[in-house]
């Protein structure tokens, strides 16, 4: 009896450092995973009705694959935060059935990943939260970029805000080789001047080349 209850105590032993082992697993695999925003970029100045590109490239700096990658973007203000639609504004105006309002009216089958050679598939899907997009794993030196296509919906100046995290519970973070959050911000005003233009030696009336886009990396 003496040996019997010698080998139960050593089989309890091990089973206690099973868990420790699995519980310190499950630690390292809840991060924060390292990130790096390689590329983020938007025209800072457009017009009513005009379609741009958004563009937001990401790098997995770390040693672990990420879950699940996410962008979440957002309208910033009051208004933005408020809204339900990742590039909308909540109205105050009262009794409108549906207050939420578009700044850009997003493309079908965006956003897309950059380099995919199916154009019809779409990457990015949304979920439960509508403001965040869901990329999936990214590998260890991996680089994907997204890219949304926007058509301006409302006039005004307005903030584009974007977050990238790890998860889509939000419980998995994803932080920069500094230890900050990854994201950033867009300043961009829509406006209803009309494109400027002039006339070629062949009496032709052509656009003048858009404005430039602007980039941003980390906050």
């Amino acid at each position: 009896m003496g040996v019997g209850a010698a080998i139960l105590s050593l089989s309890l032993g091990a089973c206690g450092d099973d868990s420790s082992s699995t519980s310190d697993s499950a630690k390292k695999d809840a991060g924060p995973f390292e990130v790096k925003v390689v590329r983020a970029a938007f025209p800072t100045r457009q017009r009513l009705g005009e379609t741009s590109l958004l563009r937001i490239g990401i790098r997995n700096t770390g040693n672990e694959t990420v879950p699940a990658l996410t962008m979440t973007v957002s309208v910033g203000g009051e208004a933005g935060q408020a809204s339900s639609l990742p590039f909308g504004i909540r109205s105050s105006e009262p009794g409108l059935a549906q207050p939420d309002r578009p700044v850009w009216a997003l493309s079908e089958k965006y956003p897309r990943l950059a380099g995919n050679p199916n154009p019809g598939e779409s990457a990015g899907a949304e979920n439960a939260r509508r403001k965040a997009f869901d990329f999936g794993p990214l590998k260890p030196g991996e680089t994907i970029e997204a890219i949304w296509k926007l058509t301006a919906s409302r006039t005004g100046a307005y903030r584009l805000l974007y977050e990238v995290g790890a998860g889509l519970t939000g419980e998995l973070e994803a932080e920069t080789a500094a230890g900050v959050e990854p994201g950033g911000s867009f300043a961009t005003r829509i406006t209803e001047v009309p494109p400027d233009t002039i006339v070629t030696d062949s009496g032709e009336v052509v656009e003048i080349t858009k404005p430039g886009e602007q980039t941003q990396a980390n906050r």
